[in-house]
């Protein structure tokens, strides 16, 4: 272990990770329901990044602080494997998912004579070549709309062993080698292919380098950048950056903004390349993470404060909370398709969040029940058990740590 030069994060949850996970889900469900007042509450309408950014980023750090202990105490076999085995649950709940999703929309489709959202969730297919399209559909080349963040989040667990292995050993060359992957990518094109054309919404090749950083700042990157991360100048210059992301942004839906601007600069900016993962939207997350960081330290007693549970409780289950809220905006926007007023639109989407954090507190209360209840000796007391010293050896942190 003398070649470890990562340092891993304080053990227990970092709460400010679900919390976070927790409102990106709601903005997920939200920003998939088209047409919908309420989704103007989410950051997509603020910024160059939005909820999916935040959800990749968070994927990266909780896989490398979760796995990076198992790799270290049991070695990289035993790490591959745990990882694998998280892969395998994410595939399977993408293909429940998939076969629920599509099933769905096919019913309501022809039990309410809608067949117009048969080509807008990209389902058309399955009614000219069910075999076959249900056949990409298990190697994640076939997708229809709004399935597209778990085979992405899939992929990049796939990879991430090897990655992980070499985050523990080089942390910020390994960080560098993904930015080189990332260019490449977008210079010279590379995408996974999809069915029955085009290439994947979310590019892996691109969208690596969130999850990436994020792992990368668990395993010491926040550490390393606290200097940058209290800089009075990141300060300005930040926030500088933000404000002009929100102008460049709310340009693209008010056409008297956009007048405003040179074309060359609206352009560069609009439409968003959410695909391909843009500079810019990169550099918008990576201040966004710098000022929570900054502002929103780990031991921060406003993350104890009861409104926040609902949120938190969805991000600590967040592939549950995630697969529902896919469904339901689907939902959702069957039912505005129905009835588009006002009243509705706050309906499904308060109703929605209302139903995603019942599955969250249902799951948790489901996870209590599941433990095992400490053993009681015969005098009733429950007897203390001796918990030795950890195996893992790690540097000392500085007390202003980020």
């Amino acid at each position: 272990m003398s070649n470890i030069q990562a340092v891993l994060p304080p053990s227990g949850r970092d709460l400010r990770l679900d919390l976070f996970r927790g409102i990106a889900n709601w903005a997920i469900f939200l920003d998939h329901i088209p047409h919908n007042v309420v989704a103007w509450v989410t950051t997509r309408n603020y910024g160059f990044s939005d909820a999916a950014d935040l959800f990749v980023f968070i994927s990266g750090y909780t896989a490398s602080f979760v796995y990076a202990k198992v790799m270290l105490e049991r070695g990289f076999l035993i790490g591959t494997v745990k990882l694998m085995k998280r892969v395998w649950q994410l595939y399977v709940a993408h293909i429940l998912l998939f076969i629920i999703y599509i099933a769905a929309i096919g019913y309501l489709a022809q039990r309410y004579n809608e067949p117009q959202i048969i080509n807008e969730f990209n389902v058309a297919g399955l009614i000219d070549n069910p075999v076959q399209t249900i056949f990409e559909g298990l190697l994640l080349k076939f997708k229809p709309v709004n399935l597209d963040v778990l085979p992405l989040y899939i992929v990049l667990m796939a990879a991430f062993p090897f990655a992980l292995w070499c985050l523990l050993r080089k942390p910020d060359l390994t960080l560098v080698g993904s930015i080189v992957l990332y260019f490449a990518a977008r210079t010279f094109g590379w995408n996974f292919p999809g069915f029955p054309s085009g290439g994947w919404y979310f590019n892996p090749f691109a969208w690596q380098l969130l999850f990436m950083f994020g792992a990368w700042f668990a395993l010491g990157g926040a550490m390393d950048s606290r200097k940058l991360i209290r800089s009075r100048w990141l300060l300005w210059v930040g926030t500088a950056y933000l404000l002009f992301a929100m102008v460049m942004t709310l340009a693209g839906s008010f056409p008297r903004l956009a007048a405003l601007f040179p074309e060359d600069v609206f352009k560069a900016f609009n439409p968003n390349d959410k695909t391909n993962l843009a500079p810019y939207r990169v550099i918008h997350f990576v201040i966004i993470a710098f000022f929570v960081t900054r502002f929103v330290p780990r031991n921060w007693k406003g993350l104890e404060w009861d409104g926040f549970r609902p949120a938190i409780l969805c991000g600590q289950h967040s592939l549950e909370v995630f697969c529902s809220g896919v469904f339901l905006a689907f939902v959702g926007h069957f039912l505005l398709i129905m009835n588009p007023a006002l009243w509705m639109q706050f309906l499904v989407s308060f109703g929605g969040i209302g139903l995603l954090c019942a599955i969250a507190y249902l799951k948790d209360w489901s996870a209590k029940l599941d433990k095992k209840p400490p053993r009681v000796a015969e005098d009733g007391v429950t007897p203390i058990r001796k918990v030795g010293p950890s195996i893992l050896t790690r540097p000392p942190r500085s007390k202003d740590a980020a």
